[in-house]
């Protein structure tokens, strides 16, 4: 840890780390219990943007600016995969409906 930081500073930030480890956890559970599959897409995406505040607080606690590129290409990365999900769930939604086997729709309905 930086010695110049004020002790709020400090504070401020080890209480953040707090905050943001027990999100993580909230998040992590919403991703393991669903119930549908966009819940876990958005509770994954939560989590990768929750991560990426951690690596920005982590290099501030620690002055290592160098980690503000690694959080940069994670929140890149994590914005396009939710992008390709999005598009993944619309197509099968569009799939699903095109089709006529009621096993499908209910598995659908079931995911909703």
């Amino acid at each position: 840890m930086r010695s110049d930081l004020s002790p709020f500073l400090a504070w401020s930030i080890e209480i953040t780390f707090v905050l943001l480890l027990v999100s993580m956890v909230i998040a992590l559970a919403r991703l393991v219990q669903g119930p549908s599959l966009p819940d876990r897409i958005v509770a994954l995406d939560l989590l990768t943007l929750l991560a990426v505040g951690v690596i920005a607080l982590f290099a501030i606690r620690e002055d290592k600016p160098v980690f503000l590129d690694a959080a940069i290409a994670l929140a890149l990365v994590a914005f396009l995969g939710t992008v390709a999900y999005a598009r993944f769930l619309e197509r099968r939604d569009r799939y699903l409906t095109k089709t006529d086997n009621p096993g499908l729709a209910e598995t659908r309905e079931r995911n909703r």
